[in-house]
């Protein structure tokens, strides 16, 4: 399987926000790998959506504004980070993809960890496997449990290094919502989820 080229990103940010879907997401920290299967994105679209960080240019929101396949870190309600994909296409000034919600794929006891799940505190829950739903189920949770931060912003995504997505097909329908906890152009269907996907935020 291969990195997402350049390209991929160079197209219209909701449909770019839909074919992450099913993407693997991998972060490298500390010699191991953390792998997680892209199961729901939000796509934010610059001037013409007032809801996006990239409807007015600032010292935050500028990584949007420049070349595409970058990573877009944020901190948020002084709690925790979002991770957002640079995307849009040439007849775009700025845009990008956040990724809510990631199913685990590898490294889940380091994810565990980095979440603060402890076994010993529940023992009768991780003898189910269902107890990891929680793990990466939101952006903020999935942050956490990758160990994505500040120092990953604007990271370039294209290259195999430190994080990156690495193309998968698709094969299971998705679904569009509304879009989660805005108050501006919430009449725009611009979130995406793989249809059952129980990894998928509430």
């Amino acid at each position: 399987m291969s990195v997402l080229p350049r390209s991929f990103y160079a197209r219209p940010t909701v449909q770019v926000a839909q074919d992450l879907l099913g993407c693997f997401l991998v972060h490298e920290i500390n010699g191991k790998q953390l792998i997680g299967k892209i199961v729901e994105t939000e796509a934010y679209c610059g001037s013409i959506d007032p809801a996006s960080h990239a409807y007015k240019k600032t010292p935050r929101s500028a990584p949007m504004y420049g070349s595409v396949g970058h990573a877009y870190i944020y901190f948020i309600y002084g709690n925790h980070y979002c991770f957002n994909v640079v995307a849009r296409s040439k007849n775009e000034i700025a845009g990008g993809v956040l990724v809510r919600a990631v199913e685990p794929i590898v490294g889940i006891e380091i994810m565990k960890k980095n979440r603060n799940f402890l076994p010993s505190a529940r023992p009768e829950c991780f003898a189910k496997a269902k107890c990891i739903k929680g793990i990466s189920n939101g952006p903020g949770k999935l942050t956490q449990a990758f160990g994505i931060s500040k120092d990953c912003n604007q990271i370039d995504l294209t290259k195999k290094e430190k994080l990156y997505i690495i193309k998968k097909e698709r094969s299971e329908p998705i679904i569009t919502t509304k879009r989660i906890g805005i108050k501006k152009a919430t009449d725009k269907l611009w979130r995406f989820c793989i249809e059952k996907n129980e990894w998928a935020s509430k």
